[in-house]
C-alpha cells in the first residue's frame, strides 16, 4: 500500500465514526422527549402521557376498581391496584419502547410508545 492509500482509509474511517457517533447523540436527544405511556381499558385508549413529566394517575374503571399508575423520573410503575392476584403491582417499572404493564383481573394494560428501545431482548424476574 502506498502512503495516500493509508492516509485515504484513515480519513473514511474517522467520518464514519464522527458520522455513526452524530446519528447515535441525535438519536438520543430526539427519542427521549417522544416517549408516551399509554393507558388501555379492554382495548379502549383511556389516557396518554408523556413519560417525561411526573404524574400520578388513579384509573378508575366502571365497576369500582382501580389501579394506580405513578409516572416518575422516565419510569412508569402501577404502584396499587384493587386486583386480588396483584402481578402488575409486583412488575417492574418499564421506561422503554414496547414494554407493558398488564392487569388482567382490571383489563389495564400499560404500555410505553416511542422513546428509547431496549439493547436486551429480554430479561427474567
Amino acid at each position: 500500500m502506498k502512503k495516500n492509500d493509508i492516509i485515504l482509509i484513515a480519513i473514511l474511517l474517522v467520518v464514519a465514526l464522527l458520522t455513526a457517533g452524530g446519528m447515535r447523540i441525535w438519536q438520543m436527544n430526539n427519542t427521549k422527549d417522544t416517549a408516551n405511556v399509554v393507558v388501555t381499558i379492554d382495548g379502549e385508549v383511556y389516557g396518554t402521557y408523556p413519560l417525561s413529566e411526573d404524574r400520578t394517575e388513579r384509573i378508575e374503571l366502571p365497576d369500582g376498581s382501580y389501579n394506580i399508575l405513578i409516572i416518575s423520573d422516565g419510569y412508569a410503575d402501577v404502584t396499587e391496584a384493587s386486583c386480588p392476584d396483584q402481578i402488575c403491582v409486583k412488575h417492574n417499572h418499564i421506561r422503554y419502547s414496547k414494554e407493558s404493564i398488564v392487569c388482567l383481573p382490571n383489563k389495564v394494560v400499560v404500555t410505553i410508545e416511542g422513546g428509547e428501545e431496549n439493547e436486551i431482548d429480554g430479561s427474567t424476574f
